[in-house]
């Protein structure tokens, strides 16, 4: 076990280990079905990472002898890796809810130019809904690494008449976008979720916006801009930089009053980040949870599926996605974004049977 000794300004994290359906002698993960019956424990001090696992009741002794301020930090994350997450725009989070993907963009990397009029867009959102989509998330500018940037102006035009045309419509509607001004003519029309795929640092007025309407928002983790973000790939340990890097944006978001019970949190799996990082912060999943909000992942078609696909374009990495949303589901994530609907609920069905019983209802 660690120390107990630790300097005043060591940050302490809590990983969920060994996840199972089986709650004897476990907590629940974040209110859900899945409990944890390990911890890894893990002190930043002085430059260096230390980090050791114990049963549950050996990590609340160990945490018994810290001092005051540093036992307050691990019974608050301890509290909020098991605590039930609010709805996510009315919808219980009984288990991963699936958000599908609507780019009306030209140049998005796996369904660009799919979709160049409005009409087409909304038949398209149509066919996600019956395909078993919760919720939607359109789009109208590309901002894989790399992509060129679109004025608030040229986005409207292409998502303006898509959400005016799904007035009414049944699922509720996220809105992925950078500019305040698409953000609010979004909301304006109804849009209950805010998706900044830069964490409201483009343009933060967004976030004032979606406290003023009480919608929801996606906090997600990147750095810089999509010309920019393949330079800014540099990590100390990237799991616990981006957990850090998403506190910060929590703290952020309710100071400019957003509501805890309205905010979700993604680690932006492809935003400034190498494929192997991308793998680091899979493999560390749990961690997240202890920030007490929903989790959020975009792995749908991926690049760094890719090398798990013999080198396929986006639309050939479909067994890889799927592979990868069952993994996230299997760690507690609770919304998954995906191209492919129907492929993903049938698997999360499979994996629900398999993983805690039942039937095919």
């Amino acid at each position: 076990m660690l120390p107990v000794a630790l300097p005043e300004e060591a940050r302490l994290y809590l990983e969920p280990l060994c996840l199972s359906s089986d709650d004897e002698g476990g907590r629940p993960l974040a209110g859900g079905p899945l409990h944890f019956h390990r911890l890894a424990i893990i002190v930043r001090a002085g430059g260096l990472t230390h980090a050791a696992s114990a049963g549950l009741a050996g990590a609340r002794r160990w945490a018994d002898r810290l001092a005051p301020a540093h036992g307050e930090v691990f019974a608050a994350s301890l509290a909020r890796l098991s605590a039930p997450r609010p709805p996510v725009a009315g919808l219980a989070l009984c288990r991963p809810l699936l958000m599908g993907i609507l780019n009306v963009t030209p140049d998005s990397f796996s369904d660009g130019g799919e979709h160049p009029t409005a009409a087409s867009a909304i038949a398209r959102a149509q066919r996600l809904a019956t395909d078993g989509a919760d919720l939607l998330d359109i789009g109208g500018e590309s901002t894989r690494p790399g992509a060129a940037a679109v004025t608030a102006a040229e986005e409207w035009r292409r998502v303006g008449p898509v959400l005016r045309g799904l007035d009414g419509f049944g699922l509720p509607l996220s809105i992925d976008s950078r500019h305040a001004p698409v953000i609010g003519q979004a909301l304006a029309l109804g849009v209950r979720i805010v998706n900044d795929v830069s964490g409201f640092h483009h343009e933060p007025l967004g976030l004032a916006l979606a406290a003023g309407a009480g919608a929801g928002v996606v906090l997600m983790h990147s750095r810089g801009e999509p010309h920019t973000m393949r330079r800014l790939a540099g990590y100390r340990d990237v799991a616990l930089d981006v957990y850090d890097e998403l506190s910060g944006l929590l703290v952020r978001a309710e100071a400019a009053g957003i509501a805890r019970a309205d905010i979700l949190l993604d680690p932006g799996i492809g935003f400034a980040k190498t494929a192997e990082q991308n793998l680091e912060l899979l493999r560390h999943l749990p961690l997240f949870h202890a920030l007490g909000q929903p989790l959020m992942l975009g792995l749908s078609r991926k690049s760094f599926l890719a090398a798990f696909s013999d080198g396929a374009a986006p639309k050939g990495r479909l067994a890889a996605s799927l592979a990868a949303a069952l993994f996230a589901a299997e760690h507690g994530v609770q919304v998954l974004r995906v191209h492919d609907v129907t492929e993903t609920r049938q698997a999360l069905a499979v994996w629900r049977a398999l993983r805690f019983g039942g039937g095919t209802g």
